[in-house]
C-alpha cells in the first residue's frame, strides 16, 4: 500500500509543471510521508456547481498548476462537444475570458488556462490584472465569449483558491454541466496530452474594465441624491480600484479607506476569515468610522462580489444582515418603479416575497447560490442573505459587490436627504410587512462525516417542535419540490418560523438558517417585538443543536 502510495505521488511528481509543489511533493516523498501523501492521493479534488476550491498544495486533492491545467482541457474538450469551438458568426474561433484575483497561484491559474484554451484552439483572453469577479462575469457577456473563468477562492481562508467557470450567458455553471464537465476532467489521464503553447492568447487592456465601469451608472437613479460619506475596505482583496472608480463615476463622496486592509494581500494579514460575515473581520472598519463618523460603512469580500453595509446604531457600529441589506434594496428599487421579477435563495428572509407581492412583482425562490438566481426568468433583481446581491443581471448576471455598495449609498443618500437613516427604513418596513428576524447557527468542522451524522440524524429522528413551535411541515430537500430541483438540505416550516439546514456548498460547515416572523402594529411595538424574535431565535439554535447533535 506504501509502495502504491508513492508510485502513485512520483508519477504526479514528474508531470507536475510547477517548483514550488515539486519541492514540496519531493520533501514528503523522500520523508515517506504516507498520512499526508495520502491525504493528497486519497481521491481527485471534485470538480462541481462552485467548479473547484480547496487548499493550495501538490496532488490531486489540492488545489495547484496540474489540477487547474486538465480542468481547464476537460472545460475546452465540454465547449468544443456542446459545439462552442467556434464564434457565432464561424469566422474566427469562440472566445474564452479569463480572470483572476491577487491570491497566491491565481495568476499561475490564469496563464494556464488561457494556454490550455489556446491549444484546444480557442481565442483566449486574460483580463488585465487581478479584478472583482464581477467585472470577468460582465465580461463574458460584453465580449460575446462562450464561457469565462474566474481564479479565486472568494472568501476562504488565504490558504485556499479556486476555479470558478461561467457559461457564455455569464452565468455560473448549474447540473448537468458540472458533472459533464468533471466526467471530461477525469478523461485526461496525463498533461502530456493537453497542448499548451507559451503564446498565442490576448491580454486585454482597461476597455473592458471601463465598459464595465460605465454600466454602473445605470443602477443610479438620474438625479438622485448622492451625499453620503462611506468608510470603505476591500478586505485585502481586489476591489479597491474599482470602487474608488465606480465611487467617483457617481458623484459620491470618496469613500475613507480602512489602510490596513487597502492594498490586495493573499495572506490577509489583519482578519482571521477575509469574509466580513466572520466576527471581528469589520473591527478595522469600526475603528475608522468612529475617527470619521460617516454615513455608511462598506466592505466587499476579496474578489468583490459580495457587499456588507454597516450603520451606526446607538454609540457604535454594527453590521447589517444581508436579509436586510436585501430587503432595503428591495424596497428602494420599488420606490424606483422597478419591473421584472425578483428572486432570492430559500434560505432568504421571506420578506422579499412580501415586498414583491405587494408591488405586484413577479417572484421566485430559488436554491443558493446565484447560479439558480442569476437565471431566473425576467430577472429584475435577486440577492441571498450571504451578502449577495444582483441588482443590474443585464450587465452582470451574478452577485456584484461594488454596483450594490453603489445602490446602497445611494439609498443612504436618500434617507440622509429626508433627515433619516437606513434604521428608520428597516423599522418602517418592519411595521408594513410584520418584524422578519432571521439568524443562522454554522457549525465548522474538521471531520466532514460530522455533517453527514447531523443531516442523518435530523432525518432519522426530526423534531416535531423547536422553541414551543409546533413544525408544521417538514420537508427532506432531496426529494425536490414542485418548483425546486433536489438539493441535500432540510427545511421546517413552523407556526411563525422557517428553518432550513444545509450542508454548505464551499466550506466545511453546517449551516441552519432561522427566521422567525413576529407581526407589529405601530412603531412603538418594535422594541417589544425585537425581543420577542431575539428569545424565539436563541432557543430555536439551542434545540435545533440538541436535534442535530452538534
Amino acid at each position: 500500500m506504501q509502495d502504491e502510495l508513492i508510485a502513485r505521488a512520483q508519477a504526479w511528481l514528474t508531470e507536475d509543471p510547477d517548483a514550488d509543489t515539486r519541492e514540496e511533493l519531493a520533501k514528503l516523498i523522500d520523508a515517506k510521508d504516507t498520512a499526508e501523501l495520502a491525504a493528497r492521493f486519497s481521491g481527485t479534488l471534485q470538480f462541481g456547481t462552485a467548479g473547484l476550491r480547496g487548499e493550495l498544495g501538490a496532488g490531486p486533492m489540492r488545489m495547484n498548476r496540474s489540477v487547474v491545467i486538465r480542468a481547464a482541457a476537460g472545460l475546452a474538450a465540454y465547449l468544443k462537444k456542446k459545439g462552442g469551438g467556434q464564434a457565432q458568426n464561424k469566422a474566427e474561433p469562440a472566445l474564452v475570458v479569463i480572470g483572476y484575483d491577487a491570491r497566491h497561484k491565481s495568476a499561475d491559474f490564469a496563464r494556464d488556462t488561457a494556454a490550455v484554451m489556446t491549444g484546444a484552439g480557442f481565442r483566449a483572453a486574460l483580463l488585465p490584472h487581478p479584478l472583482p469577479t464581477p467585472v470577468l462575469a460582465f465580461a463574458i457577456r460584453h465580449l460575446g465569449a462562450v464561457a469565462g473563468v474566474e481564479v479565486t477562492a472568494s472568501h476562504n481562508p488565504p490558504r485556499d483558491n479556486g476555479y470558478k467557470v461561467y457559461l457564455g450567458d455569464g452565468s455560473q455553471i448549474v447540473p448537468p454541466a458540472d458533472a459533464e464537465i468533471a466526467a471530461e476532467i477525469a478523461a485526461v489521464t496525463t498533461l502530456t496530452t493537453v497542448p499548451r503553447p507559451d503564446t498565442g492568447w490576448e491580454t486585454l487592456d482597461d476597455t473592458v474594465l471601463n465598459a464595465y465601469l460605465a454600466r454602473t451608472d445605470a443602477v443610479l437613479a438620474p438625479g438622485s441624491p448622492r451625499t453620503a460619506r462611506t468608510v470603505y475596505t476591500p478586505m485585502h482583496g481586489v476591489g479597491r480600484d474599482t470602487v474608488l472608480a465606480a465611487f467617483a463615476r457617481a458623484g459620491f463622496p470618496a469613500p475613507a479607506l480602512v489602510a490596513e486592509q487597502a492594498d490586495p494581500d493573499p495572506d490577509f494579514p489583519t482578519v482571521a476569515f477575509p469574509n466580513p460575515e466572520e466576527p471581528g473581520a469589520m473591527d478595522l472598519a469600526f475603528a475608522k468610522a468612529r475617527e470619521t463618523n460617516p454615513d455608511l460603512v462598506i466592505a466587499n469580500d476579496p474578489d468583490a462580489d459580495r457587499c456588507a453595509a454597516a450603520v451606526k446604531d446607538g454609540d457604535d457600529w454594527r453590521m447589517l444582515r444581508g436579509d436586510e441589506v436585501g430587503a432595503l434594496l428591495a424596497v428602494h428599487l420599488v420606490k424606483r418603479g422597478a419591473r421584472g421579477t425578483f428572486a432570492e435563495s430559500i434560505v432568504s428572509s421571506s420578506l422579499l416575497g412580501r415586498i414583491a407581492e405587494k408591488a405586484g412583482l413577479p417572484y421566485e425562490e430559488t436554491l443558493t447560490g446565484f447560479k439558480w438566481i442569476a437565471r431566473v426568468e425576467g430577472l429584475r433583481y435577486g440577492y441571498e442573505e450571504a451578502l449577495g446581491y444582483c441588482v443590474d443581471p443585464e450587465g452582470v448576471r451574478d452577485k456584484d459587490g461594488i454596483t450594490a455598495a453603489l445602490l446602497i449609498t445611494e439609498l443612504a443618500s436618500v434617507l440622509k436627504s429626508e433627515g433619516r437613516t437606513l434604521l428608520d427604513l428597516l423599522d418602517d418596513i418592519a411595521v408594513e410587512y410584520g418584524l422578519h428576524a432571521t439568524d443562522q447557527l454554522s457549525v465548522r468542522v474538521q471531520d466532514l462525516s460530522l455533517i453527514a451524522d447531523a443531516m442523518r440524524r435530523l432525518r432519522e429522528q426530526p423534531p416535531t417542535r423547536l422553541a414551543g413551535l409546533p413544525i408544521t411541515r417538514s420537508e427532506d430537500l432531496t426529494q425536490g419540490t414542485d418548483s425546486l430541483p433536489p438539493t441535500d438540505g432540510l427545511r421546517y416550516t413552523l407556526d411563525g418560523a422557517r428553518v432550513i439546514v444545509r450542508p454548505s456548498g464551499t466550506e466545511p460547515k453546517l449551516k441552519c438558517y432561522l427566521e422567525v416572523v413576529v407581526p407589529v402594529a405601530s412603531h412603538t411595538d418594535l422594541p417589544a417585538a425585537r425581543a420577542k424574535a431575539a428569545d424565539l431565535l436563541t432557543t430555536i439554535k439551542q434545540d435545533l443543536s440538541a436535534a442535530a447533535g452538534i
